[in-house]
């Protein structure tokens, strides 16, 4: 049977782009995928099947019986497809018809069943039953993969909602289905419902670590990271003493993330998003999260490092843990992004004391080398992340000169010509009030010009009014000047 690091597989992925991690992780994959229920573990069994070589013949086989102990075929057939690109001599590449065979006539048998349920609930009009058969439906839908479905029967549940409770209930398994969906502004959407300030969910206040969790993930799946920075650390700790192993724990939220990952995700947001004293106060001193990053200790290190300045020791750590983080389900397209501007942060924080620091030494200070870090510098200068310029003849970077004296003096005379441009408009207002030129409705008081006929009738023309206003409101206005 192959191994699956030498499949071509792996090749053509990483030439259309396709992160590809050769390097084993620092997690042991059992224990790993153990802290995680539901759908998820054959997403991120799959996952790591196509991004690891190394890994993917344990990881997809696992992916394997990991779905067939569930109802959705189209997930098998996802993990089949792979495992035949990857693993095409290992026996689980074989489809197991009897399976699917099986598992379309339990799912329909169920489709029918749950439906025939509802229609008696319907005809004796009770709500109450009418809502737990929508709920089922669309518990039974989102099993079998049909999410689609599965949000439908969930909106349908709403009317039959008639206590604070049921709602919860429905905006939590929406935001659910949501994420597996990735339709991440529906997250958004239902997190807020629940937050909604003029609502009596008391049912929901217990449940802010899981609200502040998918706020988190989705904000960061949008590429917000500051917003989503502030929802995990803000995250309630009560989410770390829940049960992973126990599917009736209310706290827990291991069929999305575990406490491991809402550590990781605000370290590495907040790292990316946040300067240093925003660093030491909102999350190195922050009672919430400090639950958190002791599961993950390396990030805490990390965030220490960077708000006291050894920016290489931070980098260092962040760069040992890059294979863990490409093969997680929510991080890796991110990743790229949260590690440039982390060391943009850095980068920018290193050059403030300096007006020239040459390639050689910021290679040194950040681990790489001249060619890498003058790369780096120009996209930063590009995306107006540095104010500086690069001199490639020296290989030195320059921070742009500000002449003070000049940018002063410049300063007066703007400031100048504002109260000259102002002090005309206030004089002109004037004389144009005094001269009865000020537009008011008709019938009022407050000048002698309106709109009807007779207010108009000494100017006979136009023309007439023009010259009118330029000979006796310039005379005020040069007078005025004058004194």
């Amino acid at each position: 049977m192959g191994t699956g690091h030498e499949a071509p597989y792996f090749a053509k992925a990483q030439q259309a782009g396709h992160p590809i991690v050769n390097d084993l992780p620092k997690f042991d994959l059992d224990q790993y995928i153990a802290n995680y229920r539901g759908r998820t573990r054959v997403d991120r069994l799959l996952l790591i099947g196509t991004t690891a070589p190394l890994l993917a013949p344990e990881a997809l086989r696992a992916a394997v019986v990991e779905a067939k102990q569930g109802r959705d075929v189209g997930r098998y057939d996802a993990v089949l497809m792979a495992i035949r690109e990857i693993l095409p001599a290992d026996p689980n590449a074989v489809p197991d018809s009897a399976w699917i065979d099986r598992t379309n006539k339990q799912v329909k048998a169920e489709s029918d069943r749950l439906e025939m349920e509802l229609k008696g609930y319907k005809n004796n009009l009770i709500k109450e039953s009418i809502r737990m058969g929508y709920d089922d439906q669309g518990q039974h839908f989102h099993r079998m993969g049909d999410l689609i479905n599965s949000v439908k029967a969930y909106g349908r549940m709403r009317d039959y909602c008639t206590t604070p409770s049921h709602v919860v209930i429905m905006n939590f398994r929406l935001i659910n289905v949501s994420i597996d969906q990735g339709n991440w502004l529906a997250v958004q959407t239902n997190v807020q419902k629940l937050r909604s300030p003029g609502q009596p969910f008391a049912e929901a206040q217990r449940l802010t670590a899981k609200l502040s969790a998918a706020m988190g993930l989705a904000l960061l799946a949008s590429g917000n990271y500051q917003e989503a920075a502030r929802e995990f650390v803000e995250t309630d700790s009560r989410m770390v003493q829940a049960k992973l192993d126990d599917p009736f724990d209310d706290e827990a939220f291991n069929e999305v993330m575990t406490p491991n990952d809402i550590a990781v995700y605000g370290g590495l947001c907040a790292l990316a998003s946040m300067d240093r004293n925003e660093l030491q106060k909102q999350v190195l001193e922050n009672g919430k999260f400090r639950s958190y990053l002791e599961l993950e200790p390396h990030i805490r290190r990390a965030i220490t490092f960077f708000v006291s300045s050894k920016y290489s020791a931070c980098l260092s750590i962040l760069e040992s843990y890059r294979s863990d983080y490409l093969l997680d389900l929510h991080l890796q397209r991110h990743l790229g992004e949260l590690y440039f501007q982390i060391r943009s942060k850095a980068i920018q924080q290193y050059f403030i004391p300096f007006s020239r620091v040459t390639f050689a030494a910021l290679a040194t200070a950040f681990d790489t080398d001249e060619h890498t870090i003058g790369q780096e510098l120009t996209r930063m200068i590009k995306r107006r992340h540095l104010d500086a310029r690069i001199d490639l003849v020296d290989h030195v970077l320059l921070a742009k000169i500000v002449d003070v004296r000049r940018k002063v003096h410049e300063d007066a005379v703007k400031m100048a010509k504002d109260y000259e441009r102002t002090a005309h408009l206030r004089i002109l207002r004037m004389e144009m009030i005094n001269a009865g030129l000020e537009v008011t409705e008709k019938g009022k008081s407050g000048g002698n010009h309106t709109f009807d006929d007779a207010a108009i009738d000494p100017f006979h023309s136009v023309a007439s009014a023009g010259n009118w206003l330029n000979e006796n409101v310039g005379r005020s206005l040069r007078s005025g000047l004058r004194g």
